[in-house]
Protein backbone atom coordinates (compact mmCIF):
# COMPACT_ATOMS: atom_id res chain seq x y z
CA UNK A 1 0.00 0.00 0.00
CA UNK A 2 1.29 3.64 -0.67
CA UNK A 3 0.82 6.03 2.16
CA UNK A 4 -1.67 9.05 0.97
CA UNK A 5 -2.98 11.84 2.85
CA UNK A 6 -6.25 13.56 3.11
CA UNK A 7 -5.30 15.81 0.12
CA UNK A 8 -5.48 12.50 -1.97
CA UNK A 9 -9.10 11.48 -0.55
CA UNK A 10 -10.23 15.15 -1.10
CA UNK A 11 -10.12 14.95 -4.64
CA UNK A 12 -11.49 11.35 -5.44
CA UNK A 13 -14.26 12.30 -3.32
CA UNK A 14 -14.37 15.86 -5.23
CA UNK A 15 -14.26 13.71 -8.49
CA UNK A 16 -16.72 11.12 -7.80
CA UNK A 17 -19.56 13.99 -6.42
CA UNK A 18 -18.84 15.50 -9.76
CA UNK A 19 -19.40 12.56 -12.28
CA UNK A 20 -22.58 12.10 -10.35
CA UNK A 21 -23.96 15.17 -10.53
CA UNK A 22 -23.60 14.87 -14.24
CA UNK A 23 -25.41 11.39 -13.94
CA UNK A 24 -28.19 13.20 -12.15
CA UNK A 25 -28.21 16.54 -15.00
CA UNK A 26 -28.80 13.76 -17.93
CA UNK A 27 -31.47 11.72 -15.78
CA UNK A 28 -33.36 14.91 -16.70
CA UNK A 29 -32.88 14.38 -20.45
CA UNK A 30 -32.92 11.13 -20.42
CA UNK A 31 -36.69 10.25 -21.76
CA UNK A 32 -36.73 7.02 -23.25
CA UNK A 33 -34.52 4.20 -24.94
CA UNK A 34 -33.22 6.20 -27.58
CA UNK A 35 -31.74 9.02 -25.22
CA UNK A 36 -30.20 6.34 -23.14
CA UNK A 37 -28.42 4.13 -25.34
CA UNK A 38 -27.54 6.94 -28.09
CA UNK A 39 -28.14 10.04 -26.14
CA UNK A 40 -30.59 11.18 -28.99
CA UNK A 41 -27.96 11.34 -31.49
CA UNK A 42 -26.59 14.92 -30.55
CA UNK A 43 -22.95 14.75 -29.49
CA UNK A 44 -20.89 17.41 -30.86
CA UNK A 45 -17.46 17.27 -32.29
CA UNK A 46 -15.59 17.57 -29.42
CA UNK A 47 -17.29 15.10 -26.59
CA UNK A 48 -17.97 12.54 -29.94
CA UNK A 49 -14.08 12.45 -30.28
CA UNK A 50 -12.94 12.36 -26.55
CA UNK A 51 -15.67 10.09 -25.62
CA UNK A 52 -14.80 7.47 -28.10
CA UNK A 53 -11.20 7.75 -27.24
CA UNK A 54 -11.63 7.63 -23.62
CA UNK A 55 -13.94 4.60 -23.58
CA UNK A 56 -11.11 2.69 -26.20
CA UNK A 57 -8.02 3.79 -24.12
CA UNK A 58 -9.79 2.25 -20.62
CA UNK A 59 -7.69 1.77 -17.02
CA UNK A 60 -5.60 -0.29 -19.25
CA UNK A 61 -4.00 2.67 -20.84
CA UNK A 62 -2.84 4.16 -16.99
CA UNK A 63 -1.92 0.70 -15.68
CA UNK A 64 -1.73 -2.16 -18.82
CA UNK A 65 0.60 -0.06 -20.90
CA UNK A 66 2.47 1.32 -18.63
CA UNK A 67 3.31 -2.11 -17.05
CA UNK A 68 4.06 -3.66 -20.00
CA UNK A 69 6.48 -0.69 -20.91
CA UNK A 70 7.95 -1.32 -17.73
CA UNK A 71 8.58 -4.88 -18.22
CA UNK A 72 9.01 -5.00 -21.63
CA UNK A 73 11.28 -1.76 -22.27
CA UNK A 74 10.69 -0.46 -26.39
CA UNK A 75 9.10 -3.71 -27.49
CA UNK A 76 6.08 -2.18 -26.37
CA UNK A 77 6.47 0.45 -29.41
CA UNK A 78 4.73 -2.79 -31.81
CA UNK A 79 1.28 -2.71 -29.68
CA UNK A 80 1.73 1.37 -29.45
CA UNK A 81 2.23 1.43 -33.63
CA UNK A 82 -0.67 -0.94 -34.18
CA UNK A 83 -3.18 0.94 -31.58
CA UNK A 84 -2.75 4.17 -33.35
CA UNK A 85 -2.58 2.66 -37.25
CA UNK A 86 -6.45 1.12 -35.74
CA UNK A 87 -7.48 4.52 -34.42
CA UNK A 88 -6.63 6.23 -37.69
CA UNK A 89 -8.19 3.75 -40.06
CA UNK A 90 -11.42 3.18 -37.48
CA UNK A 91 -12.04 6.61 -38.16
CA UNK A 92 -11.26 7.57 -41.66
CA UNK A 93 -12.97 4.64 -43.19
CA UNK A 94 -15.91 3.49 -40.77
CA UNK A 95 -17.16 6.21 -38.97
CA UNK A 96 -19.52 8.66 -41.51
CA UNK A 97 -20.38 5.36 -43.05
CA UNK A 98 -21.84 3.82 -40.32
CA UNK A 99 -23.30 6.77 -38.89
CA UNK A 100 -25.18 7.53 -42.14
CA UNK A 101 -26.23 3.64 -42.42
CA UNK A 102 -27.69 3.46 -38.60
CA UNK A 103 -29.72 6.39 -39.52
CA UNK A 104 -30.71 5.02 -43.13
CA UNK A 105 -31.97 1.61 -41.96
CA UNK A 106 -34.98 3.50 -39.64
CA UNK A 107 -32.86 4.94 -37.09
CA UNK A 108 -31.23 1.91 -36.14
CA UNK A 109 -29.70 2.85 -32.27
CA UNK A 110 -28.11 -0.81 -31.70
CA UNK A 111 -24.87 -2.90 -33.52
CA UNK A 112 -27.36 -5.87 -32.95
CA UNK A 113 -30.18 -3.76 -34.81
CA UNK A 114 -28.35 -2.18 -37.72
CA UNK A 115 -27.12 -5.89 -38.62
CA UNK A 116 -30.64 -7.09 -38.44
CA UNK A 117 -32.35 -4.51 -40.84
CA UNK A 118 -29.02 -4.08 -43.16
CA UNK A 119 -29.44 -7.44 -43.89
CA UNK A 120 -33.75 -7.85 -43.75
CA UNK A 121 -33.32 -10.86 -41.52
CA UNK A 122 -36.66 -11.52 -40.58
CA UNK A 123 -36.16 -14.43 -37.91
CA UNK A 124 -34.39 -12.30 -35.94
CA UNK A 125 -31.25 -14.55 -35.31
CA UNK A 126 -28.77 -12.24 -36.31
CA UNK A 127 -29.97 -9.86 -34.45
CA UNK A 128 -29.73 -12.13 -31.39
CA UNK A 129 -26.47 -13.84 -32.28
CA UNK A 130 -24.80 -10.39 -32.20
CA UNK A 131 -26.33 -9.57 -28.82
CA UNK A 132 -25.46 -12.82 -27.48
CA UNK A 133 -21.60 -12.63 -28.59
CA UNK A 134 -21.96 -8.61 -26.75
CA UNK A 135 -22.71 -10.05 -23.59
CA UNK A 136 -20.13 -12.49 -23.40
CA UNK A 137 -17.28 -10.73 -24.67
CA UNK A 138 -18.13 -7.47 -22.85
CA UNK A 139 -18.47 -9.64 -19.07
CA UNK A 140 -14.72 -10.36 -19.58
CA UNK A 141 -14.37 -6.44 -20.85
CA UNK A 142 -16.55 -4.64 -17.97
CA UNK A 143 -14.50 -6.94 -15.56
CA UNK A 144 -11.16 -5.19 -17.01
CA UNK A 145 -11.97 -2.13 -15.74
CA UNK A 146 -13.33 -3.32 -12.45
CA UNK A 147 -10.02 -5.04 -11.71
CA UNK A 148 -8.18 -1.72 -12.80
CA UNK A 149 -10.63 0.39 -10.11
CA UNK A 150 -9.79 -2.45 -7.67
CA UNK A 151 -5.89 -2.19 -7.79
CA UNK A 152 -6.36 1.53 -7.90
CA UNK A 153 -8.55 1.42 -4.29
CA UNK A 154 -6.88 -1.40 -2.82
CA UNK A 155 -3.49 0.35 -3.32
CA UNK A 156 -4.41 4.40 -2.59
CA UNK A 157 -6.40 3.36 0.19
CA UNK A 158 -5.50 -0.07 2.05
CA UNK A 159 -8.95 -1.37 1.62
CA UNK A 160 -8.91 -5.41 0.98
CA UNK A 161 -9.29 -6.16 -3.04
CA UNK A 162 -12.93 -7.25 -2.75
CA UNK A 163 -13.85 -4.41 -1.56
CA UNK A 164 -11.84 -2.04 -3.58
CA UNK A 165 -13.63 -3.33 -6.53
CA UNK A 166 -17.18 -3.66 -5.07
CA UNK A 167 -16.17 0.56 -4.55
CA UNK A 168 -15.22 1.37 -8.32
CA UNK A 169 -18.29 -0.78 -9.47
CA UNK A 170 -20.48 1.03 -7.33
CA UNK A 171 -19.52 4.44 -8.65
CA UNK A 172 -19.58 3.39 -12.44
CA UNK A 173 -23.53 1.68 -11.73
CA UNK A 174 -24.35 4.96 -9.96
CA UNK A 175 -24.13 7.63 -13.01
CA UNK A 176 -24.70 4.95 -15.88
CA UNK A 177 -28.05 3.56 -14.16
CA UNK A 178 -29.25 7.29 -13.72
CA UNK A 179 -28.26 8.80 -17.02
CA UNK A 180 -27.50 6.58 -19.33
CA UNK A 181 -25.85 7.39 -22.99
CA UNK A 182 -25.58 11.22 -22.22
CA UNK A 183 -24.33 10.51 -18.66
CA UNK A 184 -21.51 7.89 -19.74
CA UNK A 185 -20.69 10.73 -23.19
CA UNK A 186 -20.31 13.80 -20.67
CA UNK A 187 -18.41 12.17 -18.08
CA UNK A 188 -16.03 10.71 -21.08
CA UNK A 189 -15.47 14.38 -22.19
CA UNK A 190 -14.25 14.97 -18.90
CA UNK A 191 -12.46 12.30 -17.72
CA UNK A 192 -10.68 11.85 -21.43
CA UNK A 193 -9.43 15.09 -20.54
CA UNK A 194 -8.40 14.26 -16.82
CA UNK A 195 -7.04 10.92 -18.32
CA UNK A 196 -4.75 12.90 -20.77
CA UNK A 197 -3.15 16.03 -18.21
CA UNK A 198 -2.84 13.12 -15.20
CA UNK A 199 -0.31 10.86 -18.25
CA UNK A 200 1.25 14.03 -19.04
CA UNK A 201 1.69 15.02 -16.04
CA UNK A 202 3.39 11.90 -14.56
CA UNK A 203 5.04 11.40 -17.95
CA UNK A 204 6.62 14.65 -18.06
CA UNK A 205 7.77 14.59 -14.14
CA UNK A 206 9.59 10.56 -13.98
CA UNK A 207 11.23 12.35 -17.02
CA UNK A 208 12.79 15.45 -15.64
CA UNK A 209 13.68 13.29 -12.48
CA UNK A 210 15.98 10.99 -14.66
CA UNK A 211 17.55 14.36 -15.63
CA UNK A 212 15.45 14.05 -19.00
CA UNK A 213 15.32 11.30 -21.82
CA UNK A 214 19.06 11.33 -22.36
CA UNK A 215 18.84 10.72 -18.38
CA UNK A 216 16.64 8.46 -18.66
CA UNK A 217 18.14 6.36 -21.53
CA UNK A 218 21.50 6.06 -19.77
CA UNK A 219 19.95 4.58 -16.47
CA UNK A 220 17.69 2.24 -18.95
CA UNK A 221 20.86 1.20 -20.75
CA UNK A 222 23.23 0.78 -17.29
CA UNK A 223 19.96 -1.78 -15.88
CA UNK A 224 19.52 -3.46 -19.36
CA UNK A 225 20.23 -2.30 -22.91
CA UNK A 226 17.83 -4.56 -24.13
CA UNK A 227 14.89 -2.70 -22.17
CA UNK A 228 16.08 0.21 -25.41
CA UNK A 229 15.87 -1.97 -28.25
CA UNK A 230 12.60 -3.16 -30.04
CA UNK A 231 13.46 -5.84 -32.15
CA UNK A 232 14.83 -7.79 -29.34
CA UNK A 233 12.62 -8.87 -25.68
CA UNK A 234 14.46 -8.22 -22.20
CA UNK A 235 16.25 -11.24 -22.55
CA UNK A 236 18.02 -10.22 -25.72
CA UNK A 237 16.33 -12.85 -28.03
CA UNK A 238 15.35 -11.16 -31.15
CA UNK A 239 11.45 -10.78 -31.63
CA UNK A 240 9.80 -13.42 -33.00
CA UNK A 241 7.04 -12.41 -36.27
CA UNK A 242 4.57 -14.11 -33.66
CA UNK A 243 5.24 -11.75 -31.49
CA UNK A 244 5.50 -8.61 -33.86
CA UNK A 245 2.00 -9.60 -35.53
CA UNK A 246 0.14 -9.98 -32.88
CA UNK A 247 1.18 -7.00 -31.21
CA UNK A 248 0.82 -4.75 -34.42
CA UNK A 249 -2.54 -7.35 -34.42
CA UNK A 250 -4.30 -4.98 -31.89
CA UNK A 251 -5.25 -2.50 -34.14
CA UNK A 252 -7.54 -4.78 -36.37
CA UNK A 253 -10.03 -4.84 -33.00
CA UNK A 254 -10.93 -1.63 -33.51
CA UNK A 255 -13.81 -2.27 -36.77
CA UNK A 256 -15.34 -4.47 -34.28
CA UNK A 257 -16.13 -2.91 -30.78
CA UNK A 258 -19.53 -1.67 -30.10
CA UNK A 259 -18.78 0.54 -27.34
CA UNK A 260 -16.69 2.81 -29.85
CA UNK A 261 -19.25 2.12 -32.86
CA UNK A 262 -21.45 3.20 -30.39
CA UNK A 263 -19.66 6.73 -30.52
CA UNK A 264 -19.73 6.84 -34.28
CA UNK A 265 -23.34 6.21 -33.91
CA UNK A 266 -24.60 9.03 -31.72
CA UNK A 267 -22.79 12.00 -33.31
CA UNK A 268 -25.01 14.56 -34.32
CA UNK A 269 -24.07 14.63 -38.23
CA UNK A 270 -21.58 12.61 -40.57
CA UNK A 271 -20.06 16.04 -41.71
CA UNK A 272 -18.37 16.92 -38.19
CA UNK A 273 -16.65 13.70 -37.73
CA UNK A 274 -13.98 15.01 -39.96
CA UNK A 275 -12.84 17.46 -36.82
CA UNK A 276 -13.56 14.74 -34.33
CA UNK A 277 -10.92 12.52 -36.18
CA UNK A 278 -8.55 15.09 -36.15
CA UNK A 279 -9.24 15.71 -32.14
CA UNK A 280 -9.16 12.07 -31.45
CA UNK A 281 -6.11 11.52 -33.30
CA UNK A 282 -4.05 14.21 -31.71
CA UNK A 283 -5.21 13.00 -27.98
CA UNK A 284 -4.40 8.98 -28.86
CA UNK A 285 -0.68 9.98 -29.84
CA UNK A 286 0.16 12.03 -27.37
CA UNK A 287 -1.83 9.55 -24.82
CA UNK A 288 0.12 6.57 -26.27
CA UNK A 289 3.12 8.48 -26.30
CA UNK A 290 3.01 9.61 -22.25
CA UNK A 291 2.14 6.34 -21.27
CA UNK A 292 4.94 4.64 -22.46
CA UNK A 293 7.25 7.04 -21.04
CA UNK A 294 5.90 6.47 -17.71
CA UNK A 295 6.81 2.71 -18.22
CA UNK A 296 10.46 3.09 -19.37
CA UNK A 297 10.99 6.24 -16.58
CA UNK A 298 9.02 3.54 -14.09
CA UNK A 299 11.95 0.92 -15.18
CA UNK A 300 14.30 3.56 -14.88
CA UNK A 301 13.72 4.95 -11.44
CA UNK A 302 12.31 2.00 -9.48
CA UNK A 303 14.96 -0.21 -10.84
CA UNK A 304 12.36 -3.75 -11.24
CA UNK A 305 10.77 -3.29 -7.66
CA UNK A 306 7.50 -4.47 -9.17
CA UNK A 307 6.96 -7.91 -10.40
CA UNK A 308 4.10 -9.78 -12.16
CA UNK A 309 0.39 -8.17 -11.73
CA UNK A 310 1.97 -5.64 -9.81
CA UNK A 311 4.18 -3.91 -12.44
CA UNK A 312 0.57 -2.43 -13.92
CA UNK A 313 1.13 -0.17 -10.72
CA UNK A 314 4.17 1.71 -12.16
CA UNK A 315 1.73 4.88 -13.09
CA UNK A 316 0.19 5.01 -9.31
CA UNK A 317 3.61 4.49 -7.88
CA UNK A 318 5.32 7.17 -9.80
CA UNK A 319 2.39 9.98 -9.61
CA UNK A 320 2.87 9.08 -5.67
CA UNK A 321 6.57 9.49 -5.58
CA UNK A 322 7.30 12.38 -7.51
CA UNK A 323 3.70 14.76 -7.04
CA UNK A 324 2.53 16.64 -4.60
CA UNK A 325 -0.24 14.68 -2.81
CA UNK A 326 -2.70 17.18 -4.49
CA UNK A 327 -1.61 16.85 -8.06
CA UNK A 328 -0.81 13.33 -7.56
CA UNK A 329 -4.80 13.35 -6.30
CA UNK A 330 -6.12 14.53 -9.05
CA UNK A 331 -3.50 12.06 -11.41
CA UNK A 332 -4.94 8.80 -9.90
CA UNK A 333 -8.28 10.12 -10.38
CA UNK A 334 -7.25 9.98 -14.07
CA UNK A 335 -7.13 6.41 -13.44
CA UNK A 336 -10.32 6.18 -11.84
CA UNK A 337 -11.44 8.21 -14.75
CA UNK A 338 -10.16 5.84 -17.28
CA UNK A 339 -11.93 2.78 -15.66
CA UNK A 340 -14.74 4.66 -15.68
CA UNK A 341 -15.13 5.94 -18.95
CA UNK A 342 -14.74 2.36 -20.71
CA UNK A 343 -16.95 0.57 -18.14
CA UNK A 344 -19.82 3.03 -18.27
CA UNK A 345 -19.93 2.39 -22.13
CA UNK A 346 -19.28 -1.24 -21.98
CA UNK A 347 -22.51 -1.64 -19.34
CA UNK A 348 -24.70 0.87 -21.64
CA UNK A 349 -23.67 -1.08 -24.95
CA UNK A 350 -24.51 -4.73 -23.21
CA UNK A 351 -27.85 -2.88 -21.51
CA UNK A 352 -28.94 -2.10 -25.27
CA UNK A 353 -28.31 -6.01 -26.12
CA UNK A 354 -30.56 -6.98 -23.30
CA UNK A 355 -33.36 -4.40 -23.30
CA UNK A 356 -33.71 -3.49 -27.45
CA UNK A 357 -32.75 -6.57 -29.09
CA UNK A 358 -33.60 -9.50 -26.56
CA UNK A 359 -35.78 -8.30 -24.52
CA UNK A 360 -37.77 -6.38 -26.88
CA UNK A 361 -37.56 -7.70 -29.95
CA UNK A 362 -38.04 -11.94 -28.49
CA UNK A 363 -39.87 -11.16 -25.33
CA UNK A 364 -42.11 -8.14 -25.16
CA UNK A 365 -42.43 -6.56 -28.98
CA UNK A 366 -45.09 -4.34 -26.97
CA UNK A 367 -43.45 -2.87 -24.51
CA UNK A 368 -43.43 0.86 -24.62
CA UNK A 369 -41.04 3.25 -23.92
CA UNK A 370 -40.41 3.64 -20.26
CA UNK A 371 -40.78 0.49 -19.45
CA UNK A 372 -37.56 -0.66 -22.04
CA UNK A 373 -35.59 1.97 -20.33
CA UNK A 374 -36.19 0.77 -16.89
CA UNK A 375 -35.05 -2.92 -18.52
CA UNK A 376 -32.11 -1.11 -19.69
CA UNK A 377 -31.46 0.47 -16.33
CA UNK A 378 -31.56 -3.11 -14.09
CA UNK A 379 -29.85 -4.76 -17.31
CA UNK A 380 -26.70 -2.83 -16.33
CA UNK A 381 -26.70 -3.84 -13.10
CA UNK A 382 -27.34 -7.49 -13.58
CA UNK A 383 -23.90 -6.60 -16.08
CA UNK A 384 -22.11 -5.54 -13.28
CA UNK A 385 -22.85 -8.03 -11.06
CA UNK A 386 -21.45 -10.83 -13.43
CA UNK A 387 -18.58 -8.57 -13.91
CA UNK A 388 -17.51 -8.56 -10.42
CA UNK A 389 -17.84 -11.69 -9.53
CA UNK A 390 -14.88 -12.35 -12.92
CA UNK A 391 -12.80 -9.56 -11.30
CA UNK A 392 -12.78 -11.10 -7.82
CA UNK A 393 -9.41 -12.90 -8.50
CA UNK A 394 -6.30 -10.28 -7.02
CA UNK A 395 -4.13 -12.07 -9.98
CA UNK A 396 -6.19 -10.68 -12.56
CA UNK A 397 -3.89 -8.79 -15.13
CA UNK A 398 -6.07 -6.12 -16.54
CA UNK A 399 -4.13 -6.33 -20.06
CA UNK A 400 -4.84 -10.14 -20.51
CA UNK A 401 -8.41 -9.71 -19.94
CA UNK A 402 -8.76 -6.73 -22.37
CA UNK A 403 -6.77 -8.39 -25.03
CA UNK A 404 -9.41 -11.58 -24.81
CA UNK A 405 -12.05 -8.87 -25.08
CA UNK A 406 -10.83 -7.14 -27.66
CA UNK A 407 -10.03 -10.12 -29.45
CA UNK A 408 -13.67 -11.32 -29.41
CA UNK A 409 -14.98 -8.24 -30.98
CA UNK A 410 -12.84 -7.55 -33.51
CA UNK A 411 -13.01 -10.53 -35.15
CA UNK A 412 -16.85 -11.36 -34.19
CA UNK A 413 -17.81 -8.22 -35.78
CA UNK A 414 -14.94 -6.02 -37.41
CA UNK A 415 -14.93 -8.10 -40.86
CA UNK A 416 -18.59 -7.79 -41.03
CA UNK A 417 -18.85 -4.71 -40.17
CA UNK A 418 -16.72 -3.50 -42.74
CA UNK A 419 -18.27 -5.65 -45.82
CA UNK A 420 -22.04 -4.40 -44.78
CA UNK A 421 -20.34 -0.77 -45.26
CA UNK A 422 -18.42 -1.41 -48.78
CA UNK A 423 -19.74 -4.40 -50.10
CA UNK A 424 -23.31 -3.84 -51.42
CA UNK A 425 -23.97 -7.43 -52.59
CA UNK A 426 -23.01 -9.16 -49.80
CA UNK A 427 -25.84 -11.73 -47.97
CA UNK A 428 -27.08 -12.18 -44.78
CA UNK A 429 -25.19 -15.75 -44.63
CA UNK A 430 -22.02 -13.66 -44.69
CA UNK A 431 -22.98 -11.99 -41.98
CA UNK A 432 -23.66 -14.90 -39.87
CA UNK A 433 -20.52 -16.75 -40.98
CA UNK A 434 -18.61 -13.71 -39.96
CA UNK A 435 -20.17 -13.45 -36.66
CA UNK A 436 -19.70 -17.24 -36.25
CA UNK A 437 -16.00 -17.96 -37.27
CA UNK A 438 -14.36 -15.20 -35.90
CA UNK A 439 -16.08 -15.52 -31.91
CA UNK A 440 -15.51 -19.49 -32.57
CA UNK A 441 -11.68 -19.21 -33.35
CA UNK A 442 -10.95 -16.64 -30.90
CA UNK A 443 -12.26 -18.96 -27.72
CA UNK A 444 -10.87 -21.78 -29.36
CA UNK A 445 -7.31 -20.64 -29.97
CA UNK A 446 -7.08 -19.12 -26.83
CA UNK A 447 -7.31 -22.36 -25.49
CA UNK A 448 -4.12 -23.62 -27.62
CA UNK A 449 -0.78 -22.78 -26.64
CA UNK A 450 3.16 -23.12 -28.35
CA UNK A 451 4.26 -22.57 -31.95
CA UNK A 452 1.94 -20.98 -33.87
CA UNK A 453 -0.68 -20.99 -31.08
CA UNK A 454 1.60 -18.03 -29.68
CA UNK A 455 -0.44 -16.21 -31.96
CA UNK A 456 -2.57 -13.34 -30.39
CA UNK A 457 -6.13 -14.61 -30.83
CA UNK A 458 -7.60 -11.57 -32.92
CA UNK A 459 -5.02 -12.35 -35.87
CA UNK A 460 -6.46 -15.98 -36.82
CA UNK A 461 -9.96 -14.76 -35.71
CA UNK A 462 -10.15 -11.53 -38.19
CA UNK A 463 -8.59 -14.41 -40.69
CA UNK A 464 -11.37 -16.80 -40.26
CA UNK A 465 -13.97 -14.30 -39.77
CA UNK A 466 -12.64 -12.38 -43.34
CA UNK A 467 -12.66 -15.30 -45.05
CA UNK A 468 -15.95 -16.97 -43.79
CA UNK A 469 -17.71 -13.32 -45.16
CA UNK A 470 -15.77 -13.54 -48.68
CA UNK A 471 -17.17 -17.25 -48.94
CA UNK A 472 -20.41 -17.29 -47.39
CA UNK A 473 -21.47 -13.59 -48.51
CA UNK A 474 -22.72 -14.55 -51.80
CA UNK A 475 -24.52 -17.39 -50.72
CA UNK A 476 -28.18 -16.41 -50.96
CA UNK A 477 -29.87 -13.24 -52.11
CA UNK A 478 -28.08 -10.16 -51.44
CA UNK A 479 -29.12 -7.50 -49.45
CA UNK A 480 -28.01 -4.33 -51.06
CA UNK A 481 -27.97 -1.29 -48.73
CA UNK A 482 -29.67 2.13 -49.61
CA UNK A 483 -28.69 4.23 -51.45
CA UNK A 484 -25.89 6.04 -49.08
CA UNK A 485 -24.42 9.73 -48.91
CA UNK A 486 -21.44 7.75 -47.54
CA UNK A 487 -18.01 8.73 -48.42
CA UNK A 488 -14.52 8.59 -47.33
Amino acid sequence: MIETGPAVTLTFVVYLVVVLAIGVIAWRRTADLKDYILGGRRLGRFVTALSAQASDMSGWLLLGLPGYAYLAGLESIWLVIGLLAGTWLNWRFTARRLREATESYADAITLPEYLQRRFADASGGLRLLSALVILAFFTFYTASGLVAGGKLFEEVFGLSYTWAVAAGAAAVLGYTFLGGFLAVSWTDAVQGTLMFVALVVVAAMATASLGGFDGMTRALAAQNPELLNAFTDVAGAPMTWVAVVSLLGWGLGYFGQPHILARFMAAQSADQLTDSRRIAMAWVIVALAAATVVGLSGAAFLDAELEGPDSEKVFIVMATVLLHPVIAGVCLAGILAAVMSTADSQLLVASSAVSEDLYRDWLRPAADRRELLWVGRFAVVAIAIGAFLLAMDPGSRVLDLVAYAWAGFGASFGPTIIASLYWPRMSRAGAYAGIIAGAVTVVLWKQLSGGIFDLYEIVPGVLASSLAVAAFGRLGPAVAPPASRASV
